[in-house]
């Protein structure tokens, strides 16, 4: 894949003197990409509770379930704050600390969101769970990247994304006892994630790429923007395009696609969403592997292109199998071009920004791509247009368009961060990284 703007920070092979690739690599990396992996996964088992039970939520507040799907409109508004508060606290005072605070946050939110006494409690609730969701992905996925050897982020990145998917399953399966439990039991068992600050406590260090900055002086933060502003810019579409390609393949997917047009009962609807949520699982960590192979560029541009000749076979075929095969397939390219970007964003960002750079630009795309409901339902009601068409051609541009921005893109997958460091980078007050 040819480079024709590079855009990014310089890429490094390991410095001469500096540790071995292949060379041992301590217990404690294991134990930092188990965390942030939970810690995404439990994040997106929260979210999706609140997906699966609007309906029960409206009836119980006697209001409607459109009013109660703001909840969701409120938790989206608001990462973009999370993304900076807990960035910005990560930068100042360390990943371990900040994710522990984002952790207990999100969970006694998500554990008092099942006590609301009235809804407007209950909306103030989800637009601070929104805060505290917002900052968990940038923060772990910081920790993460710059904990572990060059060799292991392609898959590690991979693994950390498919989190959110799991997350999505296991919400999917709790909710199997709603009506044992209710929705307020089901938002009590999601406060359960408070439980991995122990493990984090007792097991995760603090990441020596901030440990090393830590020593020397900071550069502020909008003087480092400045300095990447193409950067930025760069980051922000291109994460917009990704957000789009997940919102649009999954947003209106089961409800309007399968429920609505092609008249599936609930329970194989369900069944649906594990296979396409497996498929999900699956693409993350197989094309997260494959990066670390052929290059963050060539792996994102690779997987945005194989979605094209799914779409087909995705929405315009008809039969329960047919329909099952092509979920697995465009979700298997979805969050395979999804399983490179904690690496990408990570290796691409200025290292003395590097808890704040990666999440606020995920939830700026975030922002941006929140439209996507809107865009899709309003092409599908045009006079030439079904659903099908509308699913179809949202997938189609932003695939284009995540191909071509990869192709812009400059390879990062041998910039040196953390436990790649030698000790003439401490030379640096912002990082090379």
């Amino acid at each position: 894949m040819a480079s024709g703007i590079t855009i990014g920070t310089p890429t490094h092979p390991p410095a001469p003197g500096g540790p071995i690739p292949g060379g041992p690599v301590p217990r404690t990396a294991v134990h930092v990409v188990v965390a942030c992996y939970l810690g995404w996964m439990l994040d997106s088992f929260d979210y999706f509770i609140t997906v699966l039970v609007l309906d029960q939520v409206a009836r119980s507040f006697g209001v409607t379930t459109g009013a109660t799907a703001f909840a969701l409109t409120a938790t989206l508004a608001c990462r973009v704050i999370g993304a900076v508060l807990f960035g910005r606290l990560a930068d100042r005072f360390g990943r371990r600390p900040t994710m522990m605070v984002n952790v207990i946050s999100y969970a006694t939110l998500e554990l008092m969101s099942g006590f609301a006494p009235t809804f407007t409690i209950f909306l103030i609730l989800r637009a601070l769970y929104g805060i505290a969701m917002g900052g968990e992905w940038g923060v772990g996925a910081s920790l993460a990247m710059e904990s572990i050897p060059a060799r292991w982020r392609g898959m590690v990145s991979g693994i950390l994304q498919t989190g959110y998917p799991t997350g999505y399953l296991l919400a999917s399966l709790l909710y199997l006892a709603e009506p044992y439990i209710g929705w307020r039991g089901m938002f009590m068992v999601g406060a359960l994630p408070a439980l991995l600050v122990l493990y984090i406590r007792t097991t995760v260090p603090e990441s020596p790429d901030w440990l090393l900055h830590k020593k020397v002086v900071r550069e502020p933060i909008l003087s480092v923007l400045r300095r990447h502003v193409g950067l930025s810019a760069y980051a922000i579409v291109l994460l917009t395009c990704m957000l789009f390609f997940s919102h649009g393949s999954q947003d209106l997917y089961p409800s309007q696609f399968l429920g609505r047009f092609h008249h599936l009962s609930h329970p194989t609807v369900v069944v649906m969403m594990v296979i396409y949520n497996i498929g999900a699982i699956v693409g993350g960590l197989s094309v997260g592997y494959l990066s670390q192979r052929i290059g963050r560029r060539w792996a994102l541009g690779l997987a945005a292109a194989m979605a094209l000749p799914i779409i087909p076979l995705w929405v315009f075929a008809n039969g329960v199998v047919p329909l099952a095969i092509g979920g697995f397939l465009i979700q298997f390219a979805v969050q395979g071009a999804w399983g490179v970007v904690p690496a990408y964003l990570n290796e691409i960002s200025p290292s003395a920004i590097r808890g704040t750079f990666p999440g606020v630009v995920y939830q700026l795309g975030n922002l941006f791509a929140s439209p996507n409901a809107n865009i899709q339902v309003w092409l599908a009601g045009l006079p030439t247009s079904d659903i099908r068409w509308a699913l179809a051609g949202v997938i189609g541009v932003v695939a284009i368009a995540i191909a071509v921005l990869a192709a812009l893109g400059r390879e990062t997958r041998f910039v040196r961060m953390g436990l790649e460091r030698s000790p003439s980078d401490m030379a640096s007050p912002v990082g090379s990284s």
